[in-house]
């Protein structure tokens, strides 16, 4: 820190203070005296004029298209069933969920995540759908999760949902309503907005100062609404990176006994946007003494 010496004979104030009587002027002794007649009616007050503030911003609605999950389709592919009955898994992302929710409490970048990874099939997109369907859950909140691995989009079709115009496209033409263009589900507090048109440029798009004025517009002033982004492997395409400048928490899944010291070495690396890493250990078995969540709410066990 720079150290700045002081000014002698006192501070400019101080020695300005010593030329011109401040005081005296702010008491009218520096203006000349006025006779003012006794019987001079009291002059009127005036009340300061009080300018209405304005009122404070609230995300829109989201106003897109409603389609059924394909909960059959979700089930069979090892995810978790909306309204389904719980399981070890459930219990373990009711567990990850209540830690990021206490997390997320007064982020300065909002309630948003994102889910990434060194390579593909560490799980990343498995943790993100999974995410947002435990968080969906919760009865006040809201839940928009986010395509954003725009090489390989499959959120939409994973879910059973028909695909259409994205966050790439709402980038790329601001005459697109991004509230318009966000799937809503038969699941009230789960929405889905697809990764759109593909493009050249979509690091640069995300880079881009409209990113973030998106992102604001979807969550202005509802505390309720939390944003999670599915992205691309972080070794493989640049725009995890990017993402992870305009989220407040980054979980870097990590597949166990697959993902390397190395690779996990270098994709916490590029997350150096000021997101707070966490690692979420993905494929893990747990061994005889391990917990067992789920077995306690099996049929047949009225016991407790």
């Amino acid at each position: 820190m720079n150290q700045h010496s002081s000014i002698q004979g006192g501070s400019l104030i101080e020695r300005a203070t010593e030329i011109y009587d401040f005081s005296a002027a702010l008491r009218g002794r520096a203006a000349p005296a006025v006779d003012v007649p006794a019987d001079l009616p009291p002059a009127p007050v005036m009340a300061d004029p009080v300018s209405p503030s304005p009122s404070a911003f609230r995300a829109l609605p989201w106003t897109g298209p409603v389609q059924p999950i394909d909960r059959i389709k979700l089930e069979e592919a090892g995810f978790l069933r909306p309204d389904g009955a719980v399981t070890a898994m459930s219990e373990e992302f009711r567990l990850l969920k209540r830690d990021l929710l206490a997390q997320l409490q007064g982020q300065e970048r909002g309630n948003r995540i994102l889910i990434c990874s060194a390579h593909s099939g560490d799980g990343k997109t498995f943790c993100a759908i999974n995410l947002a369907l435990s968080l969906a859950a919760e009865k006040d909140r809201e839940i928009l999760l986010v395509d954003a691995d725009f090489g390989k989009p499959g959120i939409p079709e994973t879910l059973g949902l028909e695909s259409g115009p994205g966050l790439m496209d709402a980038l790329a033409d601001p005459m697109i309503a991004i509230e318009d263009i966000i799937i809503r589900t038969d699941l009230p507090s789960l929405s889905v907005l697809p990764a759109g048109q593909r493009s050249n440029a979509d690091t640069e798009y995300l880079a881009s100062a409209r990113t973030e004025q998106l992102l604001s517009r979807l969550t202005e002033g509802r505390p309720e609404r939390i944003i999670i982004f599915d992205s691309p492997p972080l070794l493989a395409a640049s725009p995890s990176a990017v993402l992870a400048s305009h989220v407040a928490i980054a979980l870097l899944v990590v597949r166990a006994d697959s993902t390397s010291e190395s690779a996990l070495r270098d994709a916490a690396g590029m997350l150096k946007g000021g997101a707070q890493v966490q690692l979420l250990l993905n494929a893990v078995r747990f061994n005889g003494g391990g917990r067992r969540f789920g077995s306690y709410y099996a049929k047949g066990k009225s016991s407790s």
